[in-house]
């Protein structure tokens, strides 16, 4: 099949969804279908740049800055985003290019004036992959209320919506979002798990023995560090904790919260705490190699049900998790059902930190929590079955 996918994120980023998307578009060309990925590029003078990585096309057209910027300058450049893409688009050699399937990634919510004229110009099929429900969480978390940027928003995102043949959510848990979207015939909502390729052996320039957490069991969270992940209460569990000599933790990433956190540590004089910036995600499987555990963090604010990708990451290297997540969230439920880490939905460090020693001695006790880690993302997570689900929702 030839397809085509939008997004706003792709290496060289080291975003959870930037490596995803590199995922996903090594195994499409595994496969044997072609795939083009359409982005957006603020930081080139050409109107578009045609690449080949891994076997795909990556076509990079000029758009407006989006990233790095104040929310107002961000806004409107994702407003205007996708028309950009679309007039560079037009003078590209792909320009009448007609595609089996049109693929586009959220975030962002912006992409659905892009994805509608690709699907109206070839005739075929829109698959919109969900992995996040704004501006519902920035409500939930109290970051908008529901006056006129809500409502600016929130048509942004129906827009989208409305232009999706099949929309792919990461949990059952977040289907009661579109219960009106698939009342009209011929849409399809459906679970699309989160997915990562195999992992690379890159050498981790992390080395856990060189720092002060060596000789000790680590528990390491990587990711993003931002509002959305309520990891203060980790830093807590870590004063908690910090009479244990044989406990640490290492947290590794950026975000908007890294800088205040790690002055927290600092000023609390945490010596069971160690950060770094992010690392190359080949690097990732390495850096687990030296660590006893995952952290999995989600404020519990959040309504909508999210499986970060930093918990397919632990468990595809074989590491227990220690999650601290919102009430009723789906990815507790599959934590305990598939026996591989403890999870605390009362957002309380006492019960946290309890948990966290049930955990270390699990790890000892029972032999089999790296593979019970391993086979849960086979099953569930591994990127063949991704790609073989979109192919399918396509040719129905």
């Amino acid at each position: 099949m030839r397809i085509a996918l939008i997004a706003d994120t792709f290496p060289p980023l080291r975003t959870s969804g930037a490596v995803q998307l590199r995922d996903l578009s090594r195994e499409f060309s595994r496969q044997g279908h072609s795939l083009t990925v359409l982005l957006p590029a603020s930081d080139q003078q050409e109107p578009w740049l045609l690449e080949e990585i891994d076997g795909a096309q990556v076509m990079r057209l000029k758009a407006p800055r989006t990233k790095d910027i104040g929310y107002v300058r961000r806004t409107l450049g994702e407003f205007v985003m996708p028309f950009a893409m679309l007039r560079q688009l037009r003078k590209s050699p792909l320009a009448n290019e007609r595609w089996d399937g049109v693929i586009w990634y959220a975030p962002s919510i912006f992409h659905g004036p892009l994805a509608g004229a690709l699907k109206k110009n070839s005739s075929c099929k829109g698959y919109l992959i969900i992995r996040d429900i704004f501006p519902e969480w920035a409500v939930d978390m109290g970051l908008m209320g529901r006056g006129l940027p809500y409502r600016f928003f929130d048509a942004v995102a129906r827009y989208q919506y409305s232009v999706a043949d099949v929309i792919g959510v990461q949990t059952p848990g977040n289907k009661g979002y579109f219960d009106r979207w698939r009342e009209r015939s011929g849409r399809k909502l459906e679970v699309l798990q989160n997915w990562l390729d195999k992992p690379a052996q890159a050498r981790c320039s992390i080395r856990v023995n060189e720092t002060a957490l060596a000789g000790r069991k680590v528990f390491v969270y990587a990711g993003n560090m931002g509002v959305a992940q309520g990891m203060g209460i980790l830093l807590e569990l870590a004063e908690k904790l910090r009479a244990r000599s044989d406990v640490g933790f290492l947290f590794v990433g950026r975000g908007s919260d890294a800088a205040r956190l790690k002055a927290t540590a600092q000023d609390r004089k945490l010596d069971n705490v160690v950060f770094f910036d992010e690392i190359h995600p080949d690097e990732i499987p390495d850096l687990y190699a030296q660590c006893s555990a995952g952290i999995v963090a989600l404020d519990p604010r959040h309504k909508s049900h999210n499986i970060p990708g930093k918990f397919l990451t632990y468990i595809q290297s074989g590491l227990p998790v220690l999650a601290n997540v919102n009430m009723g969230n789906d990815l507790a439920q599959m934590i305990k059902d598939n026996r591989v880490g403890q999870v605390c939905d009362s957002h309380q460090v006492d019960e946290l930190s309890q948990l966290a020693d049930k955990l270390l001695s699990q790890i000892v006790a029972d032999t089999g929590l790296p593979e019970r880690c391993r086979r849960l993302f086979e099953r569930e997570f591994a990127v063949e079955r991704t790609v073989q689900q979109i192919v399918a929702a396509f040719s129905t």
